[in-house]
């Protein structure tokens, strides 16, 4: 996967503090009515979005009177991963899709679409703009008639974040810096700029300023207690299914590992919670595992595994390879190390094509349900370990051989045929933390303390140590 714009591990400078975590399966969304008639032909959309599930409809932004026939889809991902500007009202008056397809879940993308249905030109009244640069390949570009009015700013009609205009189609995904702009088609670069540096990467800029409108919002998720609050001083979108926890750090300015939803083929676990909870298929013939979305070759990184529902054959830990090539468990190659639940051994290298067992030097523990397991990888000591902690004490040290694809990826696996649950904590949980660790440079939310030296699987730690 390229590393573009919004991913760079360079510090930009302005930063963007928080993101709004959404589930589909948790029907999260914001909602507000619209409160007094704005534009209903200019508009502009802006927003940062790190997807989290693929192959299906995925709303950012827009409108609807919470019925089967009459939305404004204004900023969308379609069922192919193709960004989608339309308006249906009991079929399509006007539809807008890329053909290029955005499936990267380990990048932050910002999409910008202006609106302008008073151009002479039909293809100026739809622009959309992805990390800076505008989209000219359109899959589909059947455009509004010129001074054509719309729904946006009828008083009749409901703002919606991450619902199809009220019809409970809903997406997957984080958001942050979401801001409309009712009245106006506003220049791309009022949102982000490529920076000096590096002209390839394309980075926030402090939106606080702009004005937003009649309509208009700015929503920064900065208040986790109100995760709707209109910061421009409008009326809060309601939210509904969200609270604290869907607060996160993960944003464009520092971009946080996740489980990796390309990397479950064979595993065929169902992931949630902004990839961060991982629900096993639980099928006994699938020896498979899923991997982060960062792969390390230096640095010490710290991260923690809840496990939520425990069976009798999870395994926890790293591994030097991406497990999507072939049917094989956690702990089969050399260069993988899993922590062995059942009977507290660690895997590695296995003969017969599933998983060895290996005793630590120390004894063996075993873990189960509500336990926390810590996993800390040392790549930067000479004679690199991994060591494996229990509800923060120390269970076992493994020193580790150098990686085959020259990287390590943190590892999550289960090999028999239960539905069991793991919670991946990289510094974003999405379970309570009952006390609350960062690391040294301050990033991150873990429940033990980070040991000394290591670090947060995040963008700015990177650029630092990895």
């Amino acid at each position: 996967m390229l590393i573009l714009g919004t991913n760079s591990i360079k510090d930009t400078g302005y930063d963007v503090a928080n993101s709004c975590r959404f589930q589909d399966s948790d029907s999260s969304e914001m909602s507000r009515a619209i409160a007094s008639t704005g534009s209903n032909t200019i508009w502009t959309v802006s927003a940062w979005v790190k997807r989290v599930e693929l192959g299906q409809s995925s709303p950012i932004f827009g409108t609807g009177d919470g019925g089967a026939n009459n939305d404004a889809r204004m900023v969308f991902f379609d069922a192919a991963d193709a960004i989608e500007c339309s308006y249906y009202n009991s079929g399509y008056t006007y539809e807008v899709t890329t053909n290029r397809l955005f499936r990267d879940v380990s990048a932050w993308y910002h999409i910008c679409i202006l609106f302008d249905s008073t151009q002479g030109t039909a293809a100026n009244r739809i622009k959309i703009y992805v990390n800076g640069t505008q989209e000219t390949s359109f899959a589909t570009s059947s455009y509004p008639s010129e001074d054509a009015a719309f729904n946006f700013g009828n008083t009749s009609y409901t703002h919606y974040v991450n619902d199809m205009g009220g019809r409970n189609i809903r997406g997957s995904h984080y958001i942050a810096e979401l801001v409309y702009i009712d009245g106006t088609a506003s220049a791309v670069t009022n949102f982000g700029e490529f920076d000096s540096d590096s002209p390839t990467i394309w980075k926030p800029k402090d939106v606080s300023g702009l004005s937003v409108g009649t309509n208009g919002v700015y929503l920064d998720f900065e208040d986790s207690s109100n995760l709707g609050n209109a910061v421009d001083g409008g009326t809060d979108f309601t939210e509904s299914n969200l609270d604290a926890q869907n607060q996160t750090t993960d944003t464009p300015t520092n971009n946080f590992c996740t489980v990796n939803s390309l990397d479950n083929y064979l595993q065929q676990a169902t992931l949630s919670e902004g990839n961060t909870k991982i629900t096993f298929k639980g099928a006994s013939s699938v020896y498979a595992y899923s991997t982060g979305t960062f792969g390390v070759a230096n640095g010490k990184w710290y991260w923690e595994v809840k496990a939520t529902s425990a069976g009798n054959h999870d395994m926890y830990g790293i591994s030097g390879r991406n497990s999507i090539a072939y049917n094989a468990a956690l702990g089969k190659y050399t260069d993988e190390y899993g922590y062995y639940n059942y009977n507290g051994n660690y895997s590695n290298a296995s003969s017969d094509g599933t998983y060895a067992e290996n005793s630590f030097s120390g004894g063996n523990v075993t873990w189960t349900t509500g336990d926390i397991i810590g996993i800390a990888l040392d790549l930067d000591s000479g004679t690199n370990t991994v060591k494996f902690y229990k509800n923060n004490a120390l269970t076992g040290t493994v020193n580790i051989i150098a990686p085959s694809t020259g990287f390590y990826y943190p590892a999550f696996a289960q090999v028999d045929n239960q539905a069991e649950v793991a919670e991946v904590n990289f510094g974003n949980p999405s379970f309570s933390i009952s006390s609350g660790n960062a690391d040294a440079d301050g990033y991150g939310n873990f429940e033990y303390a980070v040991p000394s030296g290591y670090y947060a699987l995040c963008t700015k730690n990177l650029a630092e140590y990895g």
